[in-house]
């Protein structure tokens, strides 16, 4: 078993899960496209990556007979609901997971017209991305691709899965680059909101999809300048002191620090302990006034998130 280690000196920030994005719109639902800049579809130009499927759009008159059988379902179900409920069932209502959902698209024409979640020229490092990132080639019942960022690069790692215990990693690296490769990382939003957009510097970009995705993109959008434990004020590590002291923190895990948009301090601490197959890296983390005082979580501005 071997989890994957950043070098002597590189600060790991963050692990989860990744895939190619999928498709949330009627026309695109559960579909995804690999384009170049004149909108081609270049799946099977891409260098030894094996077949996969290959979609089609639906029509505007399928798309609406789509969402009108759609509707009809969620209605029927509503029905139900509401009739086991007045039976007296003990039934709760779903809701979104993430408060970062929207129904307006960002960009039609890349959201509900079309679904490219590639988009990349000839010689760009989006061809280059590993095709382990496509659920609709990868058995991700038995295997997952894992992301993870660091100061200095992002690396994607091949794993097997086995939901009877999640603490097997055994990580295979598939693909990395360097931090400088990277223009930006764009939040989209549409529909779930678990999407990014990773633009790298050549123009090319690629759109993924992590359930965690806040955990990942904490350091990339944008960059957040790490603070050196022995930068801090005397206040400041005495509470990062306690705080590793109250969390039993191993002397050779060291804790993230970076300042807030809120001028507030974040400290995260990555524990070793808690590595699985299906979440990544997890962390304990705690907020702090320039003081040093530890801010309450029902204090946090949404920027300390």
């Amino acid at each position: 078993m071997s989890i994957w280690q950043p070098d002597p000196g590189e600060t790991l920030l963050a692990r989860a899960p990744v895939t190619f994005a999928t498709g949330a719109a009627t026309r695109v639902r559960g579909m995804r496209w690999f384009r170049d800049p004149e909108r081609n579809d270049i799946q099977h130009l891409l260098p030894g990556w094996p077949e996969g499927p290959s979609y089609t759009a639906r029509s505007m008159s399928g798309a609406v007979a789509n969402k009108s059988l759609r509707g009809a379902a969620a209605a029927a179900g509503v029905a139900v609901m509401a009739f086991l409920s007045s039976a007296g069932g003990n039934v709760s209502g779903g809701s979104r997971s993430h408060d970062e959902g929207s129904d307006t698209p960002d960009d039609p024409a890349d959201e509900v017209e079309d679904f490219p979640v590639m988009w990349a020229g000839p010689g760009t490092i989006a061809r280059t991305l590993p095709w382990q990132l496509d659920p609709g080639r990868a058995d991700q019942k038995h295997h997952l691709t894992h992301l993870i960022v660091t100061d200095r690069r992002i690396v994607i790692v091949h794993l097997p899965f086995d939901k009877k215990d999640l603490k097997v990693i055994d990580d295979e690296v598939i693909w990395q680059c360097p931090r400088s490769d990277i223009s930006r990382v764009e939040l989209k939003n549409f529909k779930d909101g678990n999407d990014f957009k990773v633009v790298f510097a050549d123009g090319s970009w690629c759109r993924l999809r992590c359930q965690a995705r806040r955990k990942l993109t904490r350091y990339l959008t944008p960059p957040r300048e790490l603070v050196p434990l022995e930068a801090l004020t005397p206040q400041q590590r005495a509470t990062v002191l306690d705080f590793t002291t109250e969390k039993e923190i191993p002397d050779t895990v060291s804790p993230i620090i970076t300042r807030n948009p809120t001028g507030r301090i974040r400290v995260e601490i990555l524990l070793p302990s808690r590595y699985t197959s299906a979440f990544g890296a997890s962390e304990v983390n705690i907020t702090m006034e320039p003081d040093g005082t530890r801010v309450d979580i029902g204090d946090y501005l949404p920027e300390d998130f």
